[in-house]
């Protein structure tokens, strides 16, 4: 399987090229490099785990998204809280995080059982 067939990738690289067209104009450049980074690093990582010859491996770079994408929906509740990010829009990033997140956890448990049995 490619990571670009995963829904998870799909998803977090939309996410994340939403995040970078919205937050484009922002000018606390320390904010908007912090925000942009952590999320672009959730579907990069996934793609790295993806690429990488073992399931161990695999599985740390699929831990290190799940983390990057608690780290976004903390700075996305930030953004909102400070004015950044229209609570609309965060709402829905902030939903689209905790389903990222979830589907990364299931992906998690799935290679984790494939590495038992080997």
């Amino acid at each position: 399987m490619r990571f670009e067939d995963l829904e998870v990738w799909q998803r977090s690289a939309r996410l994340s090229a939403n995040i970078y067209k919205a937050l484009r104009d922002l000018s606390d450049y320390g904010f908007k490099d912090q925000i942009t980074r952590c999320s672009l690093s959730i579907p990069s990582n996934v793609a790295e785990g993806f690429e990488r010859l073992s399931q161990k491996e695999c599985l740390t770079f699929l831990s290190y998204a799940k983390g990057s994408c608690a780290e976004l929906r903390t700075q996305i509740l930030i953004g909102i809280e400070i004015g950044y990010i229209r609570p609309d829009i965060g709402k829905i990033w902030v939903k689209e995080t905790r389903e990222i997140s979830s589907m990364l956890a299931g992906l998690i448990k799935t290679k984790k059982r494939f590495v038992k049995k080997q």
